[in-house]
């Protein structure tokens, strides 16, 4: 059951109730699609309530739908936003409005760990929420970096909690489910996809009102970030660095295009005090 069809099926029916008593014939009509597709999304409909309950027992993961008081608003009002998330670790984190996206490059330069201590952990101390995507690099290094200074992080998955990936990171995927929140879209079975990854991207800068670009390279999966943040109305920040190395190269043109320049914790607590607060 796509997204796509998650949302034609609201805009017939906005409770979802009626999904439930549709026929594989009126859902073919209603989503155009063959009698065969309707029937296995038929099946799929009235058997996956039971398989999900067992996931949640058995891990402890709670289902977070559109419907309920505790989706956060701000994904409601991005384009193409998610209808469910699947959350371990504590979920009040998805109220808090003092935060942050921290992206970047999966290959980081020598001096990006330093441009973390230099801008993240004043934001940290700050009580600032650090939200990023737990992949190699800059998002790993922000999670730890936050975990370190006991404080408040959320991790965006690209798959679901059976399938951790990348599999090197579960020590820190277990730690964040301690002492944060693990979030996703997917449900548990659901093996990461390639295209899963620029999917998620737009939940991590949609949870927050701002962006913060460490390192990026000129063509980076960070720049999709990027344009997903500008797509929904976000700040975007970005970190400058020597003109000599490819991982600064992204954050420059970024910055060319009308992102700030931050050199300073200080210059992300003005903007939020002005006017995103």
């Amino acid at each position: 059951m796509s997204r796509r069809y998650l949302y034609a099926l609201r805009q017939y029916d906005p409770s979802l109730k009626a999904t439930f008593t549709m026929s594989p014939h009126f859902l073919s009509q209603l989503l155009n699609i063959s009698i065969k597709k309707a029937s296995l999304l038929y099946k799929e409909i009235h058997t996956s309530s039971n398989s999900l309950s067992k996931s949640q027992d058995h891990l402890h993961i709670k289902i977070i739908t559109i419907y309920d008081k505790h989706f956060p608003e701000t994904l409601k009002m991005i384009p193409d936003g998610p209808l469910v998330l699947y959350a371990m670790g504590d979920t009040t984190l998805l109220q808090k409005t003092k935060s942050i996206s921290v992206i970047g490059t999966r290959k980081p330069s020598k001096e990006a760990f330093a441009k973390l201590v230099h801008i993240v952990s004043p934001l940290i101390k700050q009580k600032w929420l650090i939200v990023s995507g737990m992949a190699y690099g800059i998002d790993g290094m922000a999670h730890d970096l936050t975990l370190r200074h006991d404080g408040a992080t959320i991790a965006v998955l690209g798959g679901g909690f059976y399938h951790v990936y990348p599999k090197t990171h579960i020590h820190l995927f277990n730690e964040i489910v301690k002492k944060g929140l693990v979030i996703s879209e997917y449900p548990p079975y659901q093996r990461p996809q390639k295209y899963h990854f620029p999917e998620r991207n737009r939940i991590i800068s949609g949870l927050t009102k701002g962006t913060l670009v460490i390192e990026a390279m000129e063509r980076s999966g960070t720049l999709i970030t990027v344009d997903q943040a500008l797509e929904q109305g976000k700040e975007v920040y970005a970190v400058p660095g020597s003109p000599f190395i490819r991982e600064t190269a992204g954050c420059h043109k970024i910055i060319q295009e009308g992102a700030k320049l931050v050199a300073n914790f200080t210059d992300i607590v003005e903007d939020w005090n002005e006017y995103l607060s």
